[in-house]
């Protein structure tokens, strides 16, 4: 039978108390010292002869915390003094460290910043929930404002925010379901959250920091912070046609030989938009299936080698958008687990039109409104085509790119809006 390491009761110590504090030792951080002195030792193994400020700036820890450890490396004959700048020692790695360091190389090659326990990582999760963020209709309007969206579909919008449930885009291709669900995220971006480097459970480390994805927000952590978490914007992910089921679970990296959170421990407390949904590489139903008890429960199990699985939380907000009928990807028990469903419809021509104008004044374009009606007009009569939230776009980019080959400013023009309308639409002509 397989193992679970679940959360079980958070300690009373200084992880619970927050990153916000710094730990003053080594029993502070809630988890075993070998733990820490073996990165310590890694790190300096491969970064060579440094101080102790310089190793406290490399794994993340204080100054109190990186003396108490090189004191028991330092005991182990596995680090030695080489001299002294100020009050600062300077410190070099002896040959047994060396070779305990290599040892320790082989099974893992992490040597960045001190983990966090998998207790306090949880803590601080459900801490963070967007379940308990309170979104106000000012809120939507403002991530939303460079957009035209209708009222029906923010105040939906709205209500799914507050619930901190999944939500469910559908509606046909370029209607701009993927813009909408990239504004859901700014919604929630002002907030800022405490993200870690990385997470340590049963033994194992797991980097859940990721420069690409969390957005480090600069000046507010504070002088006396936990070193070992980041202050970041909630974390906005999206993944599309290349997700697999593979990806949901924790990726062993056989090279470096430590696991990387999946992108849901990667966009908890934001985030996690699954565009295209429907069109990835694992089947709609067994991806719903690999997460009925996250999107229900909040939890989500992961698994580690030997078949050990942790409990983390499954704190963020999920946006599906798909251009598939609802009925066709998912039975009405998945459905239901969907909290809102929002279609998003084509636009009307007095939408389109405001759409059209403001990609051209993105683009520094004045717009001739007879030659824009005749444009709508083509596009609605001739070529009996839908208006779509995404021509305005395409089109003018078209017009940009021809001004680029032609070597002259941009316009548009009745001239230059049809030569772009016969560019983008497929004619039997």
């Amino acid at each position: 039978m397989e193992n679970l390491l679940t959360m079980g009761p958070v300690p009373d110590v200084a992880p619970a108390a927050g990153p916000e504090r710094r730990p003053r030792s080594v029993a502070d951080l809630g988890m075993r010292a070998s733990v820490l002195e073996d990165l310590a030792l890694k790190a300096l193994y491969q970064a060579g002869p440094m101080s102790t400020r310089e190793l406290a700036r490399q794994i993340r820890l204080g100054m109190d915390v990186t003396n108490e450890l090189f004191a028991r490396m330092r005991a182990e004959v596995l680090c030695q003094v080489t001299g002294m700048t100020g009050n600062t020692a300077q410190i070099a790695i002896t040959s047994q460290g060396r070779a305990r360091a290599q040892e320790l190389l082989s099974r893992s090659q992490y040597a960045g910043a001190a983990p966090v326990p998998l207790e306090s990582y949880v803590t601080q999760v459900r801490r963070q929930s967007v379940r308990e963020v309170v979104v106000h209709a000012t809120d939507v309007e403002r991530a939303f404002s460079d957009l035209v969206v209708e009222e029906r579909i923010l105040r939906q919008i709205g209500t799914a925010l507050n619930s901190g449930g999944s939500i469910f885009l559908h509606g046909p291709s370029g209607v701009g379901k993927t813009t909408i669900a990239e504004a859901i995220a700014r919604v929630l971006a002002l907030d800022d959250v405490w993200i870690p480097y990385a997470v340590e459970a049963g033994g194992q480390i797991i980097a859940v920091f990721d420069p690409v994805i969390h957005r480090q927000v600069e000046g507010r952590e504070g002088d006396g912070h936990d070193e070992r978490w980041v202050r970041c914007h909630r974390p906005s992910l999206i993944v599309g046609g290349e997700l697999t089921i593979e990806m949901l679970d924790l990726q062993f990296n056989a090279a470096t030989k430590f696991y990387v959170g999946p992108v849901q421990m990667k966009a908890n407390n934001g985030v996690l938009i699954i565009d295209d949904f429907g069109r990835q590489r694992v089947r709609p139903e067994e991806l719903l299936n690999r997460w009925v008890v996250p999107l229900d429960r909040g939890v989500d199990f992961l698994t580690l080698a030997g078949g050990n699985k942790i409990e983390i939380p499954f704190e963020m907000l999920v946006v599906f958008a798909t251009n598939m009928e609802p009925g066709e990807l998912v039975d009405a028990a998945f459905l239901r687990r969907m909290q809102t469903k929002v279609r998003v419809g084509y636009a009307t021509e007095e939408q389109f039109c405001r759409i059209f104008r403001r990609v051209a004044d993105a683009h520094g374009l004045p717009v001739e409104e007879t030659a824009l009606k005749e444009m709508v007009g083509v596009i609605r009569g001739t070529l009996q085509q839908e208006l779509r939230a995404c021509y305005p776009r395409d089109l003018i980019n078209q017009i940009c790119w021809t001004a680029r080959y032609e070597d002259r400013p941009p316009k548009l023009d009745q001239d230059s809006l049809m030569a772009a309308v016969e560019a983008y639409f497929l004619t039997s002509s």
